[in-house]
């Protein structure tokens, strides 16, 4: 089964990081969000990979190449305009096609979900579609999935207050699709109801243009319920959690560095001098520490940092790159500079 992992999105509620970079390229302990789908997906046995890509679409290619380092072969699909959610899945139908069935996950988002079980639920139903799902404790954050006791989608709700919500299976944008789901795109003349007024040729949605059209010719469309972890990183807030629930275990991530102490990562393997650390603390390559710096975790420092004389930080995210002043108290939040970027 080949692979397509999203990545062509602008991360507009992800802004002001996603200035500096885009959102697939986003640190989750100090690996781009992206790179822990890539190997997510090796790991499960997907190393024919294409990724589309939109928005800042040089950094992504420089960063991964051809994929070999990751064990994967990787190529790209590139859109002047990101398509919606499935008009760049369209655009490389032929790649996607070779196999009986194919993979979508997103490039964006932090899972460690388990795609060989649902690899092995989506062929043995027979389904055209197999959707992931999880149930969640606010449904006005999510859109929703409405199944019948068998695991059937009968239909969709967007963000649903609690009082009107039908279920609380939230749609993890995590999907299977038999080849034959290429039947249901609309021509390219379609104007989706999803984009705006000067939506680009080829724009489609699978929530407003594919899935309302599998439903009303009846094809078996399947619900598969998880209990992993899934992160859309899709705020601030969401991605410094994102690196708090990978470095304390709650997501299963490869975190780069040894452990050199309990809940003390760093990427020399060595305690740095003279800093006092409370764990949970992950130090990256190449950083620099003044005189009296305490770090109290959760604490993500990244590749490259500078951080100065006095410096006391905690439950924080210091970018690649960053320097963070002499004196420089801060509670929470993601610290960086332009420098960032590359």
């Amino acid at each position: 089964m080949r692979a397509i992992l999203l990545a062509a999105g602008l991360g507009t509620r992800l802004r002001p990081l996603t200035y500096l970079m885009p959102k697939p390229l986003a640190p989750v302990v100090n690996r781009p969000v992206m790179e822990h789908g890539l190997r997510l997906l090796r790991r499960h046995g997907f190393t024919e990979v294409i990724s589309n890509l939109s928005y800042m679409p040089e950094l992504i290619r420089q960063r991964f190449g051809d994929g070999s380092s990751l064990g994967i072969q990787l190529s790209y699909s590139e859109e002047e305009e990101p398509l919606g959610t499935a008009g760049g899945v369209r655009n490389v139908a032929d790649f996607l096609s070779e196999t009986d069935s194919f993979l979508i996950l997103s490039g964006d988002a932090l899972t460690d979900i388990d795609l060989s079980a649902m690899r092995d639920a989506h062929e043995a139903s027979g389904a055209i579609s197999t959707m992931a799902t999880k149930r969640v404790d606010d449904t006005t954050q999510f859109g929703v999935v409405i199944t019948d006791e068998d695991g059937r989608v009968q239909g969709f709700q967007e963000k649903p207050d609690a009082a009107e919500a039908l279920s609380d299976l939230a749609n993890c944008g995590i999907y299977m699709f038999r080849r034959e789901i290429f039947e249901h795109f609309p021509g390219p003349d379609h104007v989706s109801p999803a984009g705006g007024p000067d939506q680009p040729a080829g724009f489609v949605d699978w929530a407003m243009d594919i899935f309302p059209a599998l439903l009303e010719h009846g094809e078996v469309f399947r619900s598969h319920e998880i209990d992993a972890y899934w992160n859309d990183i899709g705020s601030v807030g969401e991605f410094t959690e994102g690196n708090f629930d990978a470095l304390t275990g709650r997501v299963s991530v490869e975190i780069p560095g040894e452990r050199i102490s309990e809940g003390i990562f760093t990427a020399t393997g060595g305690e740095p001098r003279g800093v006092a650390l409370k764990p949970p603390v992950l130090v990256g390559a190449d950083c620099e520490f003044g005189a009296g710096v305490e770090l109290t975790g959760p604490m993500v420092i990244g590749d490259g940092s500078r951080i100065r004389n006095g410096a006391r930080l905690r439950d924080a995210v210091v970018l690649p790159g960053a320097e963070v002043g002499a004196g420089t108290v801060a509670l929470g939040g993601v610290l960086g500079t332009a420098s960032a970027a590359g």
